[in-house]
């Protein structure tokens, strides 16, 4: 059973009730369209149903979900997938700031650039490992404070072909999980106690495992993707901060 609601008109309060209602009489298949800033999208949904979204929603899309699949076609304002439990969201375009923020489940996958601080508090929760792809570059303090969980950063798909492909800062805080960058950054761009590794065979099947489903959201080529060597960020002690704390 399906939906379509052009939502231009409707505040943003509006459409997460007439979607839960309509999720409640059984409807799976939702497309929206005209948004422009409509905040809380499918926020907190725990159904495994499809939202299709046309325009740019707004702050916090899908915050706390738990099963739907998103799919944008555009940008995405901050905060999408904001403390996400399970799910997916894919966003053909650009994502704001703080993506990911706690995230413990589910998968993201971003077209083009992120904003700052994707991935911060990011963590996995049980036999849940959340996954953030972003095809394009990211700004500052990617994977802050992140404890578990994999990021991968393409930068391939960029707008801003002049910037490096991680802003400063990366993985500040981050004692768990990996970070997973196509090419290379400077090591004084790193976090305290992060250091580049080559990847081992295990990482390599990670990721080519991850990537196929990122290049069956967007029809792009693996083969091309893997034309450049990936390096891994991981903290180089299970502690990296414990010398910081008096006791």
């Amino acid at each position: 059973m399906n939906l379509e609601l052009n939502v231009h008109t409707l505040h943003y309060s509006q459409v997460n009730r007439i979607l839960r209602k309509a999720i409640e009489e059984g409807k799976v298949n939702f497309k929206l369209y005209g948004v422009n800033g409509h905040r809380y999208l499918a926020a907190g949904i725990s159904k495994k149903v499809k939202i299709e979204i046309y325009g740019t929603p707004g702050l916090d899309l899908g915050a706390f979900m738990k099963g739907p699949e998103i799919i944008v076609y555009g940008n995405s304002q901050d905060g999408a997938g904001n403390t996400m439990d399970d799910g997916k969201i894919v966003i053909h375009g650009m994502g704001g700031d703080v993506i990911g923020y706690g995230m413990r489940g589910g998968k993201i996958h971003l077209y083009s650039d992120a904003g700052y601080r994707v991935g911060i508090h990011m963590k996995a929760y049980m036999d849940k490992v959340p996954v953030i792809i972003i095809g394009g570059k990211a700004g500052d303090f990617l994977g802050e404070y992140m404890a578990g969980g994999i990021i991968i950063l393409l930068g391939m798909f960029s707008r801003y072909p002049e910037k490096p492909i991680a802003g400063l800062f990366l993985g500040t805080g981050m004692h768990g999980g990996a970070i997973y960058i196509r090419g290379k950054v400077k090591e004084s761009f790193l976090g305290a106690g992060l250091k580049p590794y080559p990847l081992t065979s295990e990482d390599e099947k990670l990721l080519e495992t991850h990537l196929k489903e990122y290049c069956e959201d967007f029809n792009l080529n693996l083969s091309e993707i893997f034309k450049a060597d990936f390096i891994k960020i991981i903290p180089y002690t299970h502690r990296p901060y414990g010398k910081l704390y008096a006791y």
